[in-house]
């Protein structure tokens, strides 16, 4: 029998609506994610010059970084400003092998994901250990440090001359290198979403979830929600870092300025939040929205803080009446146009009568129980 000291044995039952929650088919959001990578592959061919490719590029780089941090911000709850961090360790560490040994650049981006992933241990065990504002507070100082360390070390990452990174296709065009990144993007992106979505349908996910509705509940009941909650942070920070290094090598400048900058961190919060931290494709909508929003003032208004006061003002709108997002808005709109349950207030007494002879009539058949609709033996 158990006690509410047992650990509780949790079913992944409860799915994100986006990712077939309440669907019998498991198939559903994985050919959805197939259709939407197929229809983002036709952007090289109707880019209309190569900004706007790179453009494309930039929006891919967002998504996936956006999907990367709802893995820990969506599933647990916890908001983290500070993921750049994890982006720019990425982004150094491949550029620093690429430089200084001669592996290839791809197996320099897998080992500095590997590697800002150890690291992301103790910054997570540390990190953890506090909620709520407490827990933001953390994040954003681990960005402000790195950003601090790593522009002081000029001799290794060229403080704030910047650290350029050689190509890993030198013998490419521009357009073509471009072209070449968008589908590399695209299939990292593909790749998170499973990621995203392998965790939704298991048991750990569930855990997480229940991390997110109520810790103290779940802590009570026996999930082990600390090592929860670790191993999440660390499978988001190795995907954002996945982000950083071809992020990296596509664009071959970094600053510590640009690259450990809380206020990417909190671009990429504000993505995930208004497409909505609960669906699949949540932060992939997000990511458009603002990515392009935030190309637009760039390309109209320059190098101005007009990008900086307009986010805010959709940070705040999204928070004021869009606190879960543009999915769930469109969703509860759906929800308005399909049938509805009959109120029994809709109904005369005459057809009361009626469906109660026709329920009486079927359990007579069936030789059912009226009182409980069971089948007799």
């Amino acid at each position: 029998m158990p006690s509410a000291s047992s650990p509780v044995t949790l079913a992944p039952t409860t799915r994100s609506p986006a990712a077939g929650g309440g669907s019998p088919s498991r198939l559903r959001p994985v050919v959805t994610i197939a259709v939407v990578i197929a229809v983002l592959a036709f952007w090289p061919s109707i880019a209309p010059n190569p900004y706007m490719l790179s453009a494309g590029v930039v929006v891919l780089n967002y998504a996936v970084f956006a999907t990367a941090w709802n893995i820990m911000g969506g599933f647990t709850g916890y908001i983290s400003l500070g993921h750049a961090a994890f982006f720019g360790l990425g982004a150094y560490g491949t550029a620093l092998l690429v430089i200084h040994t001669e592996i290839p650049p791809f197996l320099a981006l897998a080992l500095a994901a590997v590697a800002t992933a150890v690291i992301a241990i103790p910054v997570g065990f540390a990190a953890l250990r506090v909620r709520g504002a407490s827990f933001v507070i953390v994040t954003i100082a681990l960005v402000l440090v790195l950003q601090l360390v790593f522009q002081s070390a000029r001799s290794v990452t060229g403080g704030s001359n910047g650290l350029v990174v050689p190509r890993p296709f030198p013998d490419l065009l521009r357009p073509e290198h471009h072209r070449l990144f968008f589908f590399l993007f695209l299939g990292l992106l593909a790749l998170v979403l499973l990621a995203w979505l392998v965790i939704d349908y298991s048991r750990f996910g569930a855990g997480l979830k229940a991390v997110r509705e109520d810790e103290d509940k779940a802590e009570s009941l026996g999930v082990p929600t600390g090592r929860l909650k670790l191993v999440a942070f660390i499978l988001s920070a190795f995907f954002v870092a996945v982000a950083g290094g071809m992020y990296g090598l596509w664009f071959g400048d970094l600053d510590p300025i640009f690259q450990f900058d809380v206020v990417l961190g909190s671009n990429i919060v504000l993505m995930a939040l208004l497409g909505g931290v609960r669906y699949l494709f949540g932060p992939l909508v997000g990511a458009i929205v603002v990515g392009v929003a935030l190309e637009y003032f760039v390309l109209n208004y320059g190098e101005t803080q007009f990008h900086l006061v307009a986010t805010g003002l959709l940070l705040a709108v999204v928070v004021l009446f869009l606190p879960d997002g543009v999915l769930t808005g469109v969703h509860q709109l759906l929800q308005r146009f399909r049938p509805q349950a009959t109120s029994i207030r809709e109904l005369s007494a005459e057809d009361l009568r009626a469906q109660q002879d026709e329920r009486a009539t079927a359990d007579a058949t069936t030789g059912a129980d009226p009182a409980t609709g069971k089948e007799g033996s």
